[in-house]
C-alpha cells in the first residue's frame, strides 16, 4: 500500500455506512487512489484492491453496490473473476482496460457485464456507468429481499398446504386437486384459505406471482 492510499483509508472508514460501495480492483496505485477521489466526490464509498484474490476474501456488505474491475491483474484475469461472480446480480460489474479488444469485450458483456470501458477513462461516462450499475445493484437487492420475505412465510405452509398451493397455482380447480390428493373439496377448501393467510396474499393473481418468485411452476404438479 503506497501512502496515498494509508491517507485515504481512514476516511474510508469514517464515512456513512449507507452510502452505496463502488469495489475497484485494479493493480495500477495511481489508477485506484483516482478512482477512489472520483468515487468520494461523486457521495459514494470506495474500496480498492490491488488483486483479484483480496477483493474475493473481502466480507460483502448488504449495501448497493458495483464492481469496476481491471481486465488484466496479477492473479486472475477479470474474465475469471465474473465467471466466479456469476449469479451475484446484487454486483453489476464494469471492465477497465488499457486496450480495446473485441473479443473480450463481446465475452465480457454476454456475461452480463454492465459497461466495458477502455482507459484512460472518461469521468463523465464512467460516473453514468456507475450509476446505472448501482441502480441495478438496488432492485437486485429489493428483489432478493422480497424473495426472502417470501421463503420465510412458505416456510410455515404445512406439506399438505404446499401441495395444495402448488395445485391450485397450476390453474387446478379445487376438486381437481382434491381428487388429486385423495381429499374432500371442503378439506382443499380451507387448506386454501389458509395458503392465501399464511402468503398474505390478497388475491388468487397475487398468490400466482409469489409462486413464480418462489419457482412454484403452474404445471409442475
Amino acid at each position: 500500500m503506497n501512502l496515498s492510499e494509508a491517507n485515504l483509508r481512514p476516511a474510508l472508514r469514517q464515512e456513512s455506512a449507507e452510502k452505496p460501495i463502488v469495489y475497484v480492483v485494479d493493480e495500477d496505485d495511481s489508477v485506484r487512489v483516482s478512482l477512489e477521489w472520483l468515487i468520494r466526490r461523486a457521495g459514494w464509498q470506495p474500496s480498492s484492491f490491488a488483486y483479484a484474490a483480496e477483493f474475493l476474501a473481502y466480507p460483502r456488505s448488504p449495501l448497493p453496490s458495483c464492481l469496476l474491475l481491471d481486465v488484466t491483474l496479477p492473479d486472475l484475469s477479470g474474465l475469471d473473476v465474473q465467471e466466479m461472480l456469476a449469479g451475484r446480480g446484487e454486483v453489476p460489474i464494469i471492465f477497465m482496460t488499457g486496450y480495446g479488444d473485441v473479443p473480450t469485450t463481446v465475452r465480457a458483456m454476454k456475461a452480463g457485464a454492465v459497461e466495458f470501458l477502455v482507459k484512460p477513462l472518461c469521468d463523465d461516462e464512467l460516473l453514468r456507468a456507475i450509476r446505472g450499475a448501482l441502480e441495478l445493484s438496488t432492485s437486485a437487492l429489493r428483489d432478493q429481499s422480497r424473495l426472502k420475505v417470501l421463503l420465510s412465510r412458505y416456510s410455515y405452509l404445512s406439506p399438505r398446504e404446499r401441495e395444495v398451493m402448488e395445485g391450485i397455482v397450476s390453474g387446478q380447480l379445487n376438486k381437481q386437486v382434491a381428487l388429486d390428493l385423495g381429499i374432500t373439496e371442503n378439506t382443499i377448501k380451507v387448506h386454501r384459505f389458509n395458503v392465501m393467510r399464511k402468503m398474505r396474499a390478497d388475491s388468487f393473481v397475487d398468490l400466482v406471482e409469489m409462486a413464480a418468485r418462489l419457482n412454484i411452476s403452474p404445471g409442475r404438479w
